[in-house]
């Protein structure tokens, strides 16, 4: 792809084929403020303005920077089928479009969908063929009202607290692919260290007498492994690929090996369909009473809040290698993992936690369920969240630097004699992650409400500041004294029951040296973080080590998550700006960490 295309790189890392045509860059835009475009023709002439994809309108990058509410926008451009593709089915992918999309092809509707952090689809046979110019059209809504999965985009007009400017529309890569009719699907790839192999599960588009698939396991000094399987029978055949003792090589932090996987879909004659490169890491995760294992061993988490923003581009890496960094930013702190923080991140984020051995929790961005943002409207989530997370938990599934899973972040409504529709989303999320995923533990909401008394993995969020206290607070659970969050005294969890626990979040410290020397009073709304504003650096040190320490001294621990990698707006308790500058001294908030856990120990 020409490098003067916006995030020209392959935007689907673990399932790579040979030919592809990236669609970023210029399209025709326009704003549609009353949502009546349908009826005013806009899906079928030029639009008045002129948009960089694959970056929210809202944003710099975009060429628009518009960061008032839109209602509705509209995308439309001419693309020219490659006419090397003579004979193929091609598919057209959005990586992620906010909220609700609709997208024609030359008039024709060819897919809708709802949700804007999960992939879109759609298959153009018999609408566009190869060597045709065709027109695409994208409309997206997103409306201000009504519960919708947000994640920290504001509800209000201004940024504020934290929530961050709105994004809008196509966020991430539109690409076109050419594929054979019968072709390879997304596989599902499934670590099994105990039993030193791989398991595959391989859906195909559709079934064809006497159509194989062979899968091959290789790493550097050649072949691992091979086997095959008819792929005419059954819509997702199946196979293992065995992994011998002397080239079984577990991917871990502290050696993130990947082997490479290659997938070739053939007809009874032997001719190809379909051929696909992928990847895998030999990793597992265990539970074993209130310990969490990754391969065997007591590994402590120490994650840091990433949210996934940036000045000029929002929720949109301004480039790939931004994503390498802040990940590179985090690990020079003496982090080793993150929980992505309600967002859905890019595939490429991912991919690069895959090869730099980077621990992250998998979550989803489900605030503003009740349409504006704030805890009290927390408790309306619809359908559409189980479905959306369940195309993430799909898309994901293959990457060993997901250790855990977590489809719900801080819902508080307290517990009531009669079921609620939180108590039926929250319950249809973790039976979904469970079934479409056991190799993993799963984190029914973090924080505050746990509502599924089998939940894998139990937590609390706690920006207690003063570290004696916050040790008092954190330090029961050798008496069985989990610290459990509450909410205006009433309590909203069900009790701890022994299983694995962490804070994950706290911290949060409030620090931005300018806003601190500029100062007349509590400038809040410019700058904040948690309690009270540390008076210097030193202050910082002083507060980040007591908070880390009781966290770190308690062998009941598997890990902790500190607020937050970046600043983030007026959100300003980073390790580093919302520039990615470093605030301190990188190497003091690394040594703070370096040491040995209790947990580490046992």
């Amino acid at each position: 792809m020409p490098d003067s295309l916006p995030r020209s790189e392959y935007p689907r890392p673990q399932m790579v084929r040979d030919r592809w045509l990236c669609l970023n860059g210029e399209w025709e835009f326009e704003i549609d403020s009353g949502d009546s475009g349908l009826e005013r023709g806009l899906r079928t002439r030029p639009l008045a303005q002129r948009i960089t994809v694959p970056f929210a309108p809202e944003s710099e990058l975009s060429g628009i920077g518009n960061t008032d509410f839109l209602t509705a926008v509209w995308y439309r451009r001419e693309v020219t089928i490659p006419a090397e593709w003579e004979g193929s089915s091609v598919l057209l992918h959005l990586g992620a479009v906010d909220q609700d999309a609709t997208v024609w092809v030359d008039d024709v509707e060819v897919v809708r969908h709802r949700g804007g952090f999960t992939p879109i689809t759609a298959d153009l046979s018999g609408v566009a063929r190869a060597g045709q110019t065709v027109t695409v059209v994208v409309r997206a809504r997103d409306p201000k009202e009504g519960p919708q999965a947000r994640g920290k985009q504001s509800v209000a007009y201004a940024n504020a607290s934290c929530h961050y400017t709105r994004t809008t529309g196509i966020w991430q890569t539109v690409w076109l692919e050419p594929v054979h009719p019968v072709h390879l699907r997304r596989p599902r790839i499934t670590p099994q260290v105990g039993a030193g192999r791989f398991d595959l599960v391989l859906p195909v588009s559709r079934n064809r007498p006497g159509a194989r698939v062979l899968a091959v396991l290789s790493d550097a000094d050649g072949e691992v492994s091979r086997a095959e399987v008819g792929a005419d029978l059954d819509l997702a055949p199946s196979l293992s690929l065995p992994v011998p003792d002397g080239r079984r090589r577990l991917w871990s932090p502290a050696d993130p090996h990947l082997y490479d996987l290659s997938l070739t879909l053939t007809d009874a004659d032997g001719t190809v369909l379909d051929q696909v490169q992928s990847y895998a890491g030999l990793r597992s995760v265990a539970l074993d009473g209130d310990a969490v294992l990754i391969n065997g061993e007591h590994v402590f988490q120490r994650l840091v809040l990433d949210q996934g923003y940036w000045p000029q581009s929002l929720m949109t890496a301004p480039s790939d290698q931004a994503l390498v960094d802040d990940i590179v930013l985090s690990q020079e702190a003496g982090f080793n993992g993150a929980r992505l923080h309600q967002k859905v991140f890019e595939e490429r984020y991912l991919h690069h936690a895959d090869r730099l051995g980077y621990l992250v929790w998998g979550e989803f961005a489900d605030w503003g369920a009740g349409g504006h943002g704030h805890r009290s409207d927390h408790q309306q989530p619809t359908a559409s969240f189980v479905t959306q997370w369940l195309e993430a938990l799909e898309r994901d599934h293959n990457h060993p630097a997901i250790i855990g899973w977590c489809p719900l972040n801080e819902t508080w409504q307290p517990l009531h004699d009669r079921i609620t529709t939180l108590d039926d989303v929250t319950r249809a999320m973790f039976l979904a992650t469970k079934l479409a995923d056991p190799s993993r533990p799963v984190l029914d909401a973090s924080g505050y409400s746990h509502r599924v008394l089998e939940t894998d993995i139990w937590d609390s969020h706690n920006y207690e500041q003063d570290p004696a206290e916050f040790a008092r607070q954190v330090g029961g659970l050798a008496e069985g004294r989990g610290y459990t969050n509450d909410h205006e005294g009433k309590p909203i969890s069900q009790p701890h029951n022994g299983q694995p626990y962490f804070v994950s979040e706290f911290g949060g410290i409030w620090w931005n040296a300018e806003a601190a020397a500029a100062a007349a009073g509590d400038n809040r709304f410019e700058s904040w973080g948690y309690g009270q504003r540390v008076a210097d650096e030193e202050e910082f040190y002083r507060r980040f080590a007591g908070l880390v320490d009781a966290l770190l001294d308690d062998p009941g621990m598997f890990g902790y998550c500190y607020t937050q990698l970046t600043d983030t707006f007026q959100e300003q308790n980073g390790i580093y700006d919302f520039d990615r500058r470093p605030k301190f001294d990188i190497a003091r908030v690394r040594d703070i960490q370096a040491r040995v856990a209790a947990y580490e120990k046992r």
